[in-house]
């Protein structure tokens, strides 16, 4: 077995792992009301899907580090002889689903000394250089090897040393037997759901899992994405924001210019997520009401005569959308690394599904949402927030305005963004916000939200765009946060008076249309040059924004989070 060194002293894993600063996020219990109405055949369904993600989990980590399931090993062997530091450190690993990570403070947290994480993760050789991975891939295109580059270059591919070339080998080939295994607890899980969609959908995955066919994976895709009205949810995540590697390429203008005469394009890796949850019907039911407003907001994206987008503003819309009460999350969706996404709206623009007719649905995470400390949000809002204002800021406004976040990932160009490379997924989520932002009026109009609603989105929103921390340029949601506050300061959204914020919230709206605008045509256009220049341009740590953050730190310790999964234990140990 391979010998590792901790990286963190006892003392800092003491700290990292003491409530105080460790969140719980907790899943559904055994005994959840949610757990215990399900009828037979779906309780049973829930332990097959529950290992499925179980294996997906370990697939990932090695997607995501070389050596996270050696070390995951080390760490178990050394527990068994009654090491506390591997037991201290297991918790972390658990918590942030492999060795490196990072924190809420945007601190890199590496569990072993000597592994840093790279910029191709587990998905790259690991002593492969940017450099010579564009050098390798020149040589290659102009020796003629177009379809070894095109498997090089896919979002499905691990890559590999082959002599003095790469090859790209297909995940589902790569984790054959783990992915066979995952096909069999599908199968076996279609067999007891009460659901026929959902078993439909369940037996197209788990072909899909049996054999390295991208058009497989489509269908499956296809199939999800038309789920309403299922008891059970399960879903394999598959998004590419990890990968730094791949994005490189459009930097390197001979290399672009090559793949652009032979029609390849560079699209980041793929990380796999395994979500298992319970559909809540009151919850489905209230998310439902912005679907038949999607049209009118297409019709409302800036240029939108110059694009195709996902919504169509006629016919169906092809959007689901499901609240869901969570039992795991495993893998990339599950790992806490500065934060825990809240939803997600699938297939990405990458997915092949699309190109077959298929749709998008987005999923919303209950158990993540949910505030567990009053006391410290009211303390956080006392500290920071106009006294004023405090009427209008509302937890659930933060879900309010991640229902518009996740719709408006269906807004707006369709295609081009991953000539933007490393700053595609800032670009895009920051598209997202400002959607959510810019319809807020017209939605008020529309009727789905009142006056006091509209005020409260608003307010919540830019008050929760302010960071404990300054975040690196790798983390496209936090990045993408910056520029905005910086944004909305520049055109008077808000200002800081006694040191609290005041939001001028008249101006929001009209200031969020401004930037979607702007954004929009980086993303029309598709120059690199000018998606770099107006990232950097907006992200900018202001004096107001350290101000802030430091009164957050202050009232938030919390530098690491994990998720806690009792149900999802006790149906695993049953099986």
């Amino acid at each position: 077995m391979a010998k590792f060194e901790f990286n963190l002293s006892m003392e800092e894993l003491e700290k990292r792992t003491n409530k105080d600063y460790l969140m719980t996020k907790k899943m559904l219990k055994s005994d959840a009301p949610e757990f215990l109405e399900l009828a037979q055949g779906d309780k049973q369904a829930l332990k097959h899907l529950v290992k499925a993600a179980e294996i997906l989990e370990k697939i990932n980590m090695q997607l995501d580090c070389h050596e996270n399931l050696e070390f995951k090993d080390f760490l178990d062997e050394e527990i068994k002889k009654g090491n506390h530091q591997a037991e201290l450190t297991k918790i972390l690993f658990d918590a942030q689903k492999g060795i490196n990570a990072i924190d809420t403070l945007s601190q890199k947290i590496n569990l072993a000394k000597g592994i840093t994480e790279l910029p191709g993760k587990g998905v790259y050789p690991k002593d492969l250089t940017k450099e010579e991975f564009h050098k390798i891939l020149t040589i290659m295109i102009k020796e003629g090897k177009i379809e070894e580059v095109k498997k090089i270059l896919t979002q499905r591919s691990v890559v590999e040393r082959k002599g003095d070339e790469l090859v790209g080998i297909d995940y589902i080939d790569k984790f054959k037997n783990d992915f066979l295994n995952m096909a069999d607890e599908l199968e076996k899980a279609s067999e007891l759901s009460t659901n026929s969609d959902f078993n439909e959908y369940l037996k197209l995955q788990a072909k899909a899992l049996r054999e390295a066919d991208p058009m497989l994976d489509a269908y499956a895709d296809k199939k999800w994405a038309t789920l309403q009205d299922t008891p059970l949810e399960f879903t394999i995540t598959r998004e590419n924001y990890e990968d730094e590697m791949t994005g490189t390429i459009v930097e390197n203008q001979e290399l672009k210019k090559l793949l652009d005469e032979h029609n390849i394009s560079p699209i980041p890796k793929d990380f796999l997520g395994g979500r298992v949850g319970i559909v809540n019907k009151k919850g489905t039911h209230d998310l439902l009401a912005i679907k038949e407003y999607l049209p009118k907001l297409a019709e409302q994206m800036p240029y939108c005569n110059e694009y195709t987008q996902n919504i169509s503003t006629t016919g169906d819309v092809k959007q689901t959308m499901v609240d869901v009460d969570l039992v795991a999350v495993k893998g990339d969706v599950g790992a806490y690394r500065g934060g825990i996404t809240l939803a997600e709206n699938l297939p990405n623009d990458d997915k092949l599904s699309l190109t077959i007719g298929g749709g998008r649905r987005n999923v919303y995470h209950r158990q993540i949402r949910f505030v567990s400390d009053y006391k410290k949000l009211q303390e956080r809002l006392d500290a920071i927030l106009d006294k004023e204002q405090h009427q209008f800021y509302n937890n659930e406004a933060d879900h309010w305005f991640t229902i518009g976040h996740e719709n408006a990932h269906s807004l707006g160009p369709r295609e081009g963004s991953e000539k933007l490379g490393k700053y595609r997924n800032i670009i895009e989520e920051n598209k997202a916000d400002m959607g959510a932002l810019a319809f807020v009026d017209l939605l008020t109009e529309l009727g789905m939200y009142t006056q006091q609603q509209r005020k409260e989105i608003i307010v919540t929103t830019i008050t929760d765009n302010f960071l404990k921390s300054k975040p690196t340029l790798s983390q496209a949601h936090r990045v993408r946060t910056v520029m905005q506050n910086k944004y909305f300061a520049e055109h008077g959204a808000y200002e800081l008076i006694d040191g609290k914020i005041h939001v001028n919230i008249d101006k929001v709206v009209p200031i969020a249309k401004e930037m979607l605008a702007e954004i929009v045509r980086i993303q029309i256009e598709g120059d690199f040059n000018k998606a770099e220049k107006y990232v950097l341009d907006n992200f900018i740590w202001t004096e107001n924004m350290e101000a802030i953050a430091q009164k957050l730190q202050k009232i938030n310790k919390t530098l690491n989070g994990r998720t806690e999964s009792e149900l999802a234990d006790k149906l695993l140990s049953e099986m």
